[in-house]
């Protein structure tokens, strides 16, 4: 077998395969507090990219930023009974404001400090915005309102990964007020483009665009929409959400306004998100069994600059070189940007020094020693590829530098269609239904007709299956009406169905 920098493979142990890629990549590791995480800098630069290109697209599309409380009241939750009943296993909650010392050494919360109603810490903000906008929203002439917000929230796990799925995580959150029905549908959909477009041109995560069924719809929502992509472990990860709340939050928190007529009516609402879970999906995308492959255009460095020397005199004519050439790759442009270029001159091996960069998955690997100074010239390597790299004279390395990272954002995206393809299937039987998702099958996409109803609920339960999403554009071909692979009922409709994380 061959060796690789990451052990388990991903065909050994694909969980622990993901495990110790966000370890050996330096991305986060386990905090003292249960279910929550430690971002380090390598992963944490990986969101501010991530944050930077949506922030520029939501700014785009017309939105601002702002910041709302941390703390809920209890009561903002009990407004809307879908919405608490969704959210209610997952809350944490603050009841005192003070801690007192317990006569034994520690500390416990002061009976008399308790709070006259408990502040729950924010799951989702959906409520305490809405009784914001209740005050922002008076006449017609306020709308429409296009509030984003990032922030962190708080949901109660039980089964904690690293990114995927912990107890606090970072996001963002859209929330927009609406004179109009079809206003609030249309920013609905506008912003789940949006989050594809990211996906597929940022990330290089192909996605598909489908509306949730009633049972998988976010709590309190008229209509859910999602991004949903295929990891390489053929699970589906659910990357974005998109919901259209329809009047039921305008009812809950009273955001009316006077319409142009003169009417009091109550104004359409949606919200929006995605999270540090992208981070996640980046990984089961892209990443092998040497680590993280992170794409061009989100990676915290386009390029690093490796010096190679065994003497002082070496050393010297080496680092010199590289730094001439660090200074004419940052001043080319990739997608709009500087290309982002580091110089590792820290005192290791060279060997290790190499394994660090490719399990940190930086797109362009620059070797530089004597002979390469000396032959004006560079051994490079890309991350991309299986290849050992290549010797390339100096003024192409930077000439082309935007043309190969375009390059390598484009072969991960079309690796991962490839994989996503050969693992869709169109199905039409009960039977080759449970054989494509038998216990020891490695699954996939699985496009199938359906109702909804609880024979299609009993199945998918049984063989840890969900339904994705109602995509939004035929695919594989078939986009007619048939029968439902669970009732035999007729069905219009075929549903994006996957085990998934």
């Amino acid at each position: 077998m061959p060796k690789t920098a990451i052990s388990p493979s991903r065909a050994e142990n694909y969980p622990e395969w993901y495990q110790q890629v966000v370890k050996a990549a330096d991305l986060a590791e386990t905090s003292d507090v249960r279910g929550c995480m430690v971002i380090k800098p390598w992963g944490y630069a990986l969101w501010e990219n991530i944050q930077r290109r949506l922030d520029t697209r939501f700014k785009e599309t017309g939105h601002e930023n702002a910041y709302f409380p941390l703390f809920i009241p209890m009561s903002f939750l009990e407004k809307e009974a879908e919405h608490v009943e969704g959210f209610a296993k997952e809350c944490a909650v603050v009841t005192h404001h003070r801690l007192e010392p317990d006569g034994a050494g520690g500390l416990r919360p002061a009976p008399s400090a308790k709070l006259e109603e408990p502040l729950i810490v924010r799951p989702t903000s959906e409520t305490i915005i809405g009784a914001t906008f209740a005050r922002w929203v008076q006449s017609y002439r306020d709308l429409p309102i296009l509030i984003n917000q990032w922030a962190n929230v708080v949901r109660w796990e039980l089964r904690t990964r690293m990114f995927l799925r912990t107890t606090e995580f970072l996001w963002q959150e859209g929330h927009t007020v609406h004179a109009t029905r079809a206003e609030a549908e249309e920013e609905t959909r506008k912003m789940l483009e949006v989050y594809a477009d990211f996906a597929e041109n940022a990330m290089a995560m192909p996605v598909i665009c489908g509306e949730k069924t009633a049972g998988e719809r976010f709590p309190g929502a008229v209509s859910t929409y999602s991004i949903e992509a295929m990891m390489q472990d053929r699970k589906a990860l659910q990357a974005g959400t998109s919901h259209f709340l329809g009047q039921n939050f305008a009812h809950a928190q009273e955001i009316k306004f006077q319409s142009q007529s003169g009417d009091i009516e109550y104004a359409w609402t949606t919200s929006w998100g995605v999270s540090t879970r992208l981070i996640g999906g980046l990984i089961m995308t892209h990443a092998d069994d040497d680590g993280l492959i992170a794409p061009p255009k989100l990676a915290p460095a386009h390029a690093v600059i490796l010096p190679i020397y065994k003497s002082d005199e070496e050393r010297a004519a080496v680092l010199a070189y590289c730094q001439a050439l660090k200074s004419e790759l940052e001043q080319q442009h990739y997608d709009g940007e500087a290309v982002r270029v580091r110089l590792d001159d820290r005192d290791l091996r060279g060997g290790e020094k190499k394994w660090q960069w490719v399990k940190r998955g930086v797109p362009l690997r620059i070797e530089v020693g004597p002979r390469d100074v000396a032959g004006d010239s560079t051994f490079v390597g890309r991350r991309d590829s299986d290849g050992k790299g290549a010797a390339t004279p100096r003024a192409e390395l930077v000439a082309q530098i935007g043309q190969t990272l375009d390059s390598i954002q484009q072969a991960l995206f079309d690796r991962a269609r490839r994989a996503r393809d050969e693992a869709s299937v169109v199905i039409d039987t009960l039977a080759d239904f449970e054989a494509f998702f038998a216990e020891g099958q490695p699954g996939g996409l699985a496009y199938c007709h359906f109702t909804e109803g609880p024979e299609m609920e009993a199945k998918c339960k049984e063989l840890k299956v969900t339904p994705r999403c109602v995509p939004l554009q035929p695919l594989l071909g078939d986009d007619g009406p048939g029968k439902c692979l669970f009732s035999g009922a007729p069905s219009q409709r075929r549903a994006v169905f996957a085990r998934s994380y």
